[in-house]
């Protein structure tokens, strides 16, 4: 995922793109965020759906710690949200073998015409192959940061949303099977050996002819250290919801954090529902500034250590911020 390799592809991609989807309406620079209400965001929550994930092992499709954690996050869902739909797909890899793969929707308020999808990958990666123990570039990833992390913040703000829900539809998707292109190892070279859930979602979408106003993505934002850079991929196709997003996170004091730097595109979900579905999506996604997004990535160390509760409160508040600022609540 997200390899240097994938920019000169993409650049002649973006360079192509005569049509960009229509963002949103409601884009101001007149919101003053530090007075927008929002439900109470926890933490501490937050932070336990990281760890319980962690206790089904690790989340490789067709495994059996994937299949409890899929049963577990379906039933957690449906506590909160009014609809859950699991879609069921097979995905070939870059080795030509087969895995099942599900993806998880679930929806506060179907029935409203407009509507906000948040997004995380449920997955976690079959090869540590950035280990710096070159025996272990064989042995599964945790995926605390990478996968969990995205996934909880989605989880508890689902949770909180649905005590107070905003005036428009929301849509929580975890995309399976992310996390499993090509290793470094295997000398294969193919960008659409990622991102498979989002590739299968965006062809064949849950409900017919599903749209949204716009969306936000989530992958590795617990990270002890974090860093969020306006990468490229989202400044082209959801140009205004980017500096919305940025805007709200600096009138908040986290200017520090939301970095307003243009930096190169990441191979990532948003990618696909950008291209394929035409839905504006912004990646929310760890950039330390380095060659590796964060010190564990794609390790065996990517474990509950390396996860901040703090990270996880930063990024949902910044985004309900954003979607009520957009959509208040409805009293």
């Amino acid at each position: 995922m997200k390899r240097l390799a994938f920019i000169a592809a993409c650049l002649l991609v973006l360079a192509g793109c005569n049509h960009k989807p229509q963002e949103a309406s409601e884009t101001s620079s007149t919101i003053d965020y530090t007075q927008v209400a929002v439900p109470d965001f926890s933490a501490d929550s937050a932070y336990a759906f990281v760890e319980h994930q962690l206790s089904f092992g690790n989340r490789i499709p067709g495994s059996k710690g994937w299949s409890q954690c899929a049963q577990w996050l379906e039933a957690q869902m449906r506590r909160w949200c009014d609809t859950v739909i699991v879609q069921d797909f097979t995905a070939t890899l870059w080795d030509n073998s087969t895995v099942p793969g599900k993806n998880i929707i679930a929806s506060l308020n179907p029935t409203a015409d407009r509507r906000v999808l948040l997004a995380a990958h449920w997955d976690s990666r079959s090869w540590a192959d950035h280990d710096p123990n070159d025996d272990l570039h064989h042995s599964p990833v945790p995926g605390a940061n990478d996968g969990a992390s995205g996934v909880a913040v989605l989880m508890e703000m689902a949770r909180v949303m649905s005590l107070m829900p905003p005036s428009v539809g929301v849509d929580f998707i975890f995309f399976d099977v992310e996390d499993q292109g090509a290793p470094s190892w295997s000398e294969v070279y193919d960008e659409d050996t990622w991102c498979k859930g989002s590739q299968y979602w965006a062809r064949n979408r849950h409900v017919p002819y599903y749209t949204a106003v716009y969306g936000v993505l989530f992958d590795m934002v617990g990270t002890l250290h974090p860093r969020f850079t306006k990468e490229q991929i989202s400044r082209n196709f959801a140009p205004g919801l980017t500096d919305k997003l940025w805007r709200a996170a600096d009138a908040l004091g986290y200017g520090n954090i939301f970095v307003s730097q243009d930096t190169d595109p990441i191979l990532d979900d948003h990618y696909y529902v950008n291209r394929l579905a035409g839905i504006p999506m912004v990646d929310i996604v760890q950039n330390s500034g380095t060659t590796s997004f964060f010190e564990h990535w794609h390790t065996t160390t990517d474990d509950l250590a390396a996860v901040s509760k703090e990270s996880l409160l930063t990024v949902a508040l910044v985004t309900m911020k954003t979607i009520y600022g957009d959509y208040q609540h409805e009293k």
